[in-house]
């Protein structure tokens, strides 16, 4: 961990949120009686979510697909909500098809340092596909919205029974191992600016919106950085007028300006995903 890393404080940050919402969802304080908080959407039915909005099981043929979904439940994802803990039993998959999850590591004590962003692209819960039933990963809802859900038991199963989702999931572990050497790169070698050009990118990717609203102190956890570190980058981007920020709020003014301010990495992980699962 760089020396200026943040110390995450129980109840001191908020998540991401686009910006037109954040009034209805907020940025929730984490603490044991908000964690592992959903909300079943019963109207909502296998026949009904055909094609899924998750691009990854959009990427299975038509019957493994349809299988595979009619086995999992609809859930909305809360704000700040903690999915899993690290050293924790996984218990559920997650396959995001509207909210993001954010996979943070644990570095030392208290200390947090978020290494990858799942969303509609992907899945949490990648390390039943090795036979590990354990998370390495702190699994934290980044931004509210609706995924998939499939306990352990039966997504094992799911794996057994179809070759398609194995070779998938195989294919897709490859891409999370490259993008995760890619940020820890990243993070030891690139300067703050670049790197939170890319980090915005990344979350626009998974939010869908122009519009998010996130504090300095949250990103600063994000980036590893201190919040004068983060104060530098934002104001940097804002005078080339790539974004502009507020009390929290960032629009994304300039996206072709934004991927140029970024590290190669933001174009090395897209790449390395289009090419492995097109």
């Amino acid at each position: 961990m760089a020396p200026d890393a943040l110390v995450e404080r129980d109840g001191a940050h908020g998540c991401v949120a686009p910006a037109a919402a954040r009034d209805r969802i907020g940025a929730v304080p984490l603490g044991p009686a908000r964690s592992r908080r959903f909300v079943r959407d019963d109207g909502l039915r296998s026949a009904q979510r055909f094609p899924p909005g998750n691009r990854l099981l959009a990427a299975l043929p038509r019957k493994d697909r349809l299988h595979f979904i009619a086995g999992c439940e609809d859930v909305n994802l809360v704000l700040s909500d903690v999915l899993c803990e690290s050293g924790e039993r996984i218990r559920h998959v997650y396959f995001p098809t509207g909210g993001f999850i954010s996979l943070v590591a644990s570095i030392e004590g208290p200390m947090r340092l978020e290494v990858g962003l799942v969303g509609d692209e992907g899945m949490f819960g990648t390390p039943l596909v090795l036979g590990v039933g354990v998370s390495p990963l702190r699994a934290l809802v980044q931004g509210a919205g609706p995924s998939l859900r499939m306990e352990a038991a039966r997504f094992r199963d799911a794996l057994g029974r179809s070759p398609a989702l194995r070779l998938l999931l195989d294919r897709y572990l490859f891409v999370r191992m490259t993008q995760l050497a890619q940020t820890a790169g990243c993070t030891r070698f690139h300067l703050v600016e670049a790197r939170l050009a890319r980090w915005l990118l990344m979350t626009q990717d998974r939010a869908h919106s122009s519009a998010l609203h996130i504090t300095h102190e949250f990103l600063a956890l994000m980036l590893g950085v201190r919040r004068a570190g983060v104060t530098k980058a934002a104001t940097s981007l804002q005078k080339q007028r790539l974004i502009r920020y507020s009390r929290g709020d960032i629009a994304i003014l300039d996206r072709p300006g934004l991927e140029a301010a970024a590290c190669a990495c933001y174009r090395v992980d897209r790449e390395t995903y289009h090419r492995v699962l097109g």
